[in-house]
């Protein structure tokens, strides 16, 4: 057990901080021990602290007691303690504000895998869900990818259990602690995962699956993700959130169509139609968005790279300027060619891999 993780913890239990404000105050008093260290006077003079706050560290002995406790079962169940500052933290959760001050983390895959996808979906998955999520994830064999889930019922289980089959890393994040596994039917499965995979949760011991600390899961799923892949949805559901969370913080989403009479479609077509996502047709979308399947030889991108622009092309490529992504409005204006004739020229461009277009009606030059 690393030096000073009693104090790290117990930094996430002091009533009136928060993830963001825990970490501006950790780096305030030089480390999570100095927090503790602090006398009241000090303290007072630190703008934003609460009374509530205060008091607690000025008898800290049941924070810290409260975190011993959580050293010694995380020592007895070969749980790994992750703080923000460790460097097997999740890089790319630790971009989001809002990311967990700890993790605690089970298994042996790596959380900075060079690519990481999140899948995502109803509990009540359907043979069309089923069909596409199991290709999707055997699709990715090759890639070297890190598949991340909610271990839930349905997409999230049809995800983590293809993967184990097909040998891929998977990740399943926990809305409880570590104590259990939930939903029970999943035991198995996550004890699976565990030898190619593992489950990650914030929550300590002792926390139940309550149904608020489910969307702060689906914060860490988005987070910690280069891309989130919502297979099937209702409307309303976690899936939409997570889709919400992982484009607030520039994740890419995709999503599966569906037939618009279809219950469990109609949140990812309701993502594609108001470009929150992605169209989702096959493992090659995926590939192309994220850039995966630019293995081009090298002459190959140097032709692409040199060709001559057309002076029509060069107004648009004039237009980004410094810029690497400009809106779709902005070509328009700028070029003042027909839209029709824009359309055609940006997908020339786009066939060529000069420019990528994005969710929004904007493009970004590769």
């Amino acid at each position: 057990m690393k030096p000073g993780t009693i104090y790290q913890i117990a930094v996430t239990l002091i009533p009136g901080i928060g993830d963001i404000s825990g970490k501006r105050f950790v780096s305030y008093c030089g480390g999570a021990e100095a927090i503790f260290r602090e006398n009241r006077k000090s303290l007072e003079k630190i703008n934003g602290l609460r009374d509530v706050t205060i008091d607690a560290l000025c008898h800290s002995k049941d924070l810290l007691r409260r975190a011993e406790q959580e050293v010694e079962f995380i020592a007895r169940n070969n749980i790994r303690p992750l703080f923000y500052q460790d460097s097997d933290y999740p890089r790319r959760l630790l971009q989001c504000e809002d990311s967990p001050i700890m993790l605690y983390y089970k298994g042996n895959a790596n959380l900075n895998a060079s690519k990481v996808v999140a899948v995502v979906g109803t509990r009540n998955i359907t043979e069309y869900g089923k069909d596409n999520c199991a290709q999707l994830v055997n699709d990715l064999v090759d890639e070297q990818v890190l598949v991340v889930s909610g271990l839930a019922y349905g997409v999230d289980t049809m995800a983590h259990r293809t993967s184990v089959k097909a040998g891929i890393p998977t990740v399943g994040v926990l809305g409880n602690g570590l104590q259990q596994i939930y939903p029970a039917a999943n035991k198995k499965l996550a004890s699976e995962m565990l030898a190619n995979g593992g489950l990650l949760t914030e929550c300590m011991s002792g926390t139940q699956p309550d149904r608020e600390n489910f969307p702060r899961r689906n914060r860490i799923i988005a987070g910690m993700a280069d891309a989130v892949v919502v297979v099937e949805s209702a409307l309303k559901g976690g899936s939409l959130i997570t889709a919400d969370l992982a484009n607030s913080y520039s994740r890419d989403v995709f999503a599966f169509p569906g037939r618009v009479k279809d219950l469990y479609s109609q949140g990812c077509n309701y993502l594609i139609r108001t470009n929150r996502a992605h169209l989702m047709e096959s493992v090659d979308n995926l590939r192309y968005v994220m850039r995966w399947e630019c293995q081009k030889t090298k002459e190959e991108r140097q032709t692409t790279i040199f060709r001559e622009f057309s002076d029509e092309e060069k107004r648009i490529m004039d237009c980004f300027g410094d810029k690497s992504i400009v809106s779709l409005d902005d070509l328009i204006v700028s070029t003042e060619l027909p839209t029709t004739k824009l359309a055609s020229l940006l997908l020339n461009l786009e066939f060529d891999g000069i420019v990528m277009a994005l969710p929004g009606k904007r493009y970004q030059r590769n």
